[in-house]
Order: C-alpha cells, then sequence, then structure tokens
C-alpha cells in the first residue's frame, strides 16, 4: 500500500516535538509501517527526520519564523493559526507535491483533522483516512479510525443508543508508541510524577493536592503558560527532552494524568505504563480501556480516592503495567491498521464488505491480552471463595508479626502469597497443585521434600488433614524445620467436612506433635 503522510504545519515532524502527540503520531506512523514494507511519501518541514521513502519539504525555518518569530514552544504551548503564513505555504506546496506524486488507490492521512483538510479536499481521487481521531470536532473524511471507544462513542452522540447509525468503516485503533522509546524499571525513586501541559484540565491541581496531602514529592515537566507557581513540594523541571522524560517517567513511583475531560486517549498515561510506572487517572474516558484498576494503576473519583491511590501505588506491579502497554507496540498495532485498510482498499478494487479471505488464520486484530503476573492487584489468579480471607489474614500477619518473609506451605494457587506480596511482604509458597507451575515465587513441590526452605513466619493452613497418617510425624518435622519465628497451623478438625480431608485431628493433638517437633506454643496472639 501507499501512504502520503501529512505531517502538523506548526511543528517538525521529529521526536524533538515529543509534547505534541500528533507529531509523534505521523512520525511513529512512518517507522511502523515502512517496516512492514508499506511505501510511505511524507509532506512536512525540511528538518523533519521521518523514516520513509521519501520525505517532501513544504515548509522551511524561514516560514516558521515568519509566522512564529521566536515565540518559544518549550515553555508556553504551541502557537499556530490555519491562516497564518506556516499553515498557508504548507497548504500550497503540499497541494501541489502530492499531485505530482499520487497513483490511483493510494491513501492520503491527515493526522491534524481538519488543520490539513484542504490539502486532502485537492485530491478527491485519493483515499482520504483520519488515522487517528482524538480531537473534538472537524471530522468530515469518510474513513475515520478513532483512538478509543470513548471518543468514538462521543462522536456518535446519545442519540446513536437509540437509533442505528453507527457506520462499519467507522474504527477503534488505539495510539502506538515504540518501545525503544522507554526505559522498564522496577525499582523506583521516592517521587511522583506529572508529564504535560501544566493546565487545570490535565488535571494538575490534583496532583499538587494530592502529593501535598500525603507528604510526598511530586516533579512536574512540561509547558507552563500561565507560568503557574509552586508549592515546596513541588519540583518543576520544565520542558522534558526525550532522554529526561524517559528517565522521568523510568524513576517515579506513579505519575497523575487526572485529565478533567472526557480523554480521548491520554498518551501520556500508556507512556508510563511502557516505564513500568503507574498511573492515577480519573475515571472517564479513555482511561476506563486503558488504566486497569487496581492492575495498571487506579481510576478516581472523589479526593479521597486521590489520596488512596497515591498512598498505595507501590501496591501496582511495575511489570503488570508493562505487559499491558504491550499491547500498544507499533507491531502490535500495526495489524490493525493494516486489517483496517485492506477493508477500506476492498470498497475500492474488490467486494467491499463481503469480500472473502479465505487465508485468514484468526481474528485477533482487535484482541489485548491482560497482564499474567500473578503479583499484587491481579486477583485473577486469586480463588474467588478464598481472597476475601487471604486479604484479611495478609494485613493480620502484616500488622501483628511483621515478618520480612514469609512461606506458604501447601499454598494451592498462591491466594495467600501474592495477597502478602501485595503489602509488600516477601512472600513465597509451595504446593503440589499444578496451578503454581510456572508461576513467581511458586514452587511445584511436596513438602516432604523440603530440605533448606527457611522463612521467618511460616503458614500451613488446612493442609495435614490431606496428608495419610503413616506421614504425619515427618510432615510436621518438615513444616517445623522451615520456621524462622512463627509458625501458623491450622487443619480441619474431626467431622469437618471437605473434599479429601483423610486425616482430621483436633487442634491439641496437631499442637502435641508441633511441640514436640521443638517449637513453643503462643497462646497470647
Amino acid at each position: 500500500m501507499r501512504f502520503h503522510i501529512l505531517g502538523l504545519p506548526h511543528t517538525v515532524t521529529s521526536k524533538e516535538y515529543n509534547a505534541c502527540a500528533y507529531t509523534q503520531k505521523v512520525w511513529k506512523f512512518g517507522k511502523m509501517m515502512k517496516a512492514r514494507g508499506h511505501e510511505i511519501i511524507h509532506y512536512g518541514h525540511e528538518d523533519s527526520d521521518v523514516i520513509c521513502d521519501e520525505h517532501v519539504t513544504v515548509t522551511t525555518n524561514k516560514d516558521l519564523e515568519i509566522a512564529y518569530g521566536d515565540y518559544d514552544w518549550r515553555k508556553n504551548f504551541y502557537k499556530f493559526n490555519t491562516s497564518d503564513w506556516a499553515y498557508q505555504t504548507f497548504y500550497a506546496n503540499a497541494i501541489r507535491e502530492v499531485g505530482l506524486r499520487k497513483q490511483k488507490n493510494d491513501f492520503i492521512l491527515p493526522f491534524w483533522g481538519s488543520g490539513v483538510r484542504p490539502i486532502c479536499d485537492a485530491h478527491p481521487d485519493l483515499i482520504c483516512v483520519e488515522p487517528g481521531i482524538g480531537y473534538a470536532g472537524g471530522h468530515w473524511a469518510r474513513w475515520k479510525i478513532f483512538e478509543s471507544y470513548a471518543i468514538f462513542h462521543a462522536y456518535y452522540g446519545l442519540d446513536s443508543v437509540g437509533t442505528c447509525k453507527q457506520d462499519w468503516y467507522d474504527v477503534v485503533i488505539p495510539n502506538y508508541f515504540d518501545p525503544e522509546d522507554f526505559i522498564f524499571k522496577e525499582k523506583k525513586e521516592d517521587y511522583f510524577l506529572f508529564l504535560g501541559r501544566v493546565y487545570d484540565g490535565k488535571g494538575i491541581n490534583i496532583a499538587i493536592q494530592a502529593t501535598e496531602k500525603i507528604g510526598a514529592k511530586l516533579v512536574i515537566a512540561g509547558q507552563n503558560p500561565d507560568n503557574l507557581e509552586f508549592p515546596p513540594h513541588v519540583e518543576f523541571v520544565g520542558y522534558a527532552d526525550v532522554e529526561k522524560r524517559k528517565h522521568l517517567m523510568a524513576n517515579a513511583k506513579g505519575a497523575f494524568v487526572a485529565s478533567l475531560y472526557n480523554e480521548p486517549f491520554g498518551g501520556v498515561q500508556m507512556e508510563m505504563l511502557f516505564s513500568g510506572t503507574p498511573t492515577i487517572t480519573t475515571d472517564w474516558g479513555s482511561f476506563t480501556e486503558n488504566n486497569i484498576h487496581g492492575v495498571t494503576g487506579y481510576r478516581c473519583r472523589t479526593f479521597e480516592h486521590f489520596v488512596w491511590a497515591a498512598k498505595n501505588i507501590d501496591r501496582i506491579d511495575p511489570r503488570n503495567c508493562r505487559a499491558w502497554a504491550e499491547n500498544f507496540t507499533l507491531d502490535k498495532v500495526a495489524t490493525m491498521y493494516e486489517e483496517y485498510f485492506q477493508s477500506v482498499l476492498n470498497v475500492h478494487t474488490c467486494n467491499g464488505w463481503y469480500e472473502p479471505n479465505d487465508t485468514r488464520e484468526n481474528l485477533d486484530w482487535l484482541k489485548r491480552t491482560r497482564p499474567s503476573y500473578p503479583e499484587r492487584f491481579n486477583y485473577e489468579v486469586m480463588d474467588s471463595e478464598e481472597k476475601p480471607m487471604a486479604i484479611r489474614l495478609a494485613n493480620y500477619i502484616k500488622d501483628v508479626y511483621k515478618p520480612e518473609t514469609v512461606l506458604d506451605i501447601g499454598c494451592g494457587p498462591g491466594t495467600y502469597v501474592y495477597a502478602l506480596r501485595n503489602l509488600g511482604v516477601n512472600a513465597s509458597g509451595l504446593d503440589i497443585d499444578e496451578r503454581v507451575i510456572d508461576k513467581e515465587h511458586l514452587k511445584h513441590q511436596s513438602l516432604l521434600d523440603i530440605t533448606d526452605e527457611k522463612a521467618e513466619l511460616v503458614m500451613c493452613i488446612e493442609v495435614a488433614e490431606h496428608i495419610d497418617s503413616e506421614f504425619e510425624d515427618q510432615v510436621v518435622k518438615k513444616v517445623v524445620s522451615t520456621v524462622g519465628k512463627t509458625l501458623i497451623w491450622t487443619a480441619a478438625v474431626p467431622g469437618q467436612g471437605g473434599i479429601g480431608h483423610i486425616n482430621c485431628k483436633n487442634k491439641e493433638e496437631w499442637s502435641e506433635k508441633i511441640i514436640k517437633a521443638g517449637l513453643t506454643r503462643n497462646y497470647e496472639k
């Protein structure tokens, strides 16, 4: 396929302009689709460094100087007007240059929407696709791609709930990112981050007030057009270039992306997740799709919610953040674009909506993989019946015993282990249950095979009743040998129902065996 991709008249299509999401989408699209063998022709500023088959200069540094003088876009939000010199020059030159290069069934992609519409209108014979709608108005192209279902549904409005007005070729394809642009870190520094345009609509005041409430440091990076001043707990670092923002995101323990408007995508939220940094967001717009509550961060509705989220940000596993972000890589999203562009091309060249595809092997173009790391708030791996008890017991163990290490013998699927790790306790477990195979911090092992396992606190919860009486003394000795300081032991009593209960004893019988093996019973706790 051949694509004519239009830059933004008031920017340069390069990574330097990382504060402009639309400019970055142009740059990343070139890299993404060129790598898959498609022909890319880019139209933009002379200093653009897009990966493409041909770059066509349609504006120069002189044009930007005439239009904007020495305006500092790093400090202030971008200055532009569709009637200014840069735009009018861009339009005239791009219209001419596209006309010299276009071929039948080429695509033309206005990433800046109606901001570059005059070029598309001048070439109605090209297939015009709005390739990433994240703007609030100016939609016009026959073929539309939205960044999220939030903006897609907002576009169709409330009347679409009661009427059949959806278009088969208006689709959702998310923003896309290059993993090479990020550093993933599990170990974080002691600060929260706000990265973006510094104004209330992006939730800057929420970030400032929530971190002040809990006594935490907040780093703010971005354009500050209103020259806002900040309280002592805030460090303002100004505009962050590619390298600076990369390290800021990787080292932050959490990030506030609390947009007050209906966020169409919020690219910085996904960039944080690529860095392994949990996000604290509002509970609307694209965040309902992209911020998995309790897994990649928290979605909040009240100030108390934001404060709690900040206090408990360490419950979120950075690896879950990165795992979810992997759904938004160039490689992943490229297949979604190809699927869509081919379906549009079928309308022009084949049977359209009814075009068969006998070579199709799957329908994965919309598939996203949820994080699979069984830690912290990822309770999908937990048994639903055990989870409430596991959470209560984990909190009790942490508050009363304060152990540095915990070993759960006979841990089952690891419910108690992950509840403890969610609270920051270094817990592990072992069991012959096949559900522990290939899971972090769990070992597929019989307790009779214990050799050198050791922990400050050991748990053996509802296990002994499943052990043949022939091995009960050996089991007790094995368990006791692992105890550094404390053992929590429970077992089914005679008459207690349950599956596989072949050796039920009362509490005193087990207690005597444990004492004989070398421990002292604590009657106080």
